[in-house]
């Protein structure tokens, strides 16, 4: 990405959804590496949660504003988990939703990005469906 190119809106979009996309993959991680002592698995969450990345730290940290974040409060939906079958369904989608928002973000900059976090979405797909069918 060229370096100050996007507006600062733009960049709290590019901070909310890769925090978002980062933070979906290291809950779904944590369950298979510490409830399931699966390495595999979590392996490769953790190869895609560290592939999930851009160069612009400082221009993301300047312009983040969580504070004033007008959806910051959670819904109830938020707030209620029945089971752990919801807990990586919910985040699954919060980071496959989350990556394709930076995919279409980066066309407008960095198509090289963009096709990393098409990437990533992708092997989200893949796995939310092998994780989630192995927990029925």
């Amino acid at each position: 990405m060229k370096s100050n190119s996007l507006s600062p809106e733009i960049y709290r979009v590019v901070d909310a959804n890769l925090n978002r996309l980062k933070e979906g993959i290291r809950v779904v991680e944590d369950i298979m590496r510490y409830r399931d002592n699966n390495k595999e698995l979590s392996s490769q969450l953790k190869s895609l949660r560290h592939k999930a990345r851009i160069n612009e730290t400082k221009e993301l940290l300047r312009n983040r504003d969580s504070i004033n974040d007008v959806l910051r409060t959670s819904t109830k939906s938020e707030q209620t988990r029945d089971n752990i079958v919801n807990i990586l369904t919910a985040n699954f989608k919060r980071a496959e939703e989350s990556a394709r928002v930076l995919e279409e973000i980066f066309k407008l900059e960095d198509i090289t990005q963009s096709e990393n976090f098409k990437t990533i979405r992708y092997a989200l797909y893949n796995l939310e469906k092998e994780i989630i069918l192995n927990e029925q």
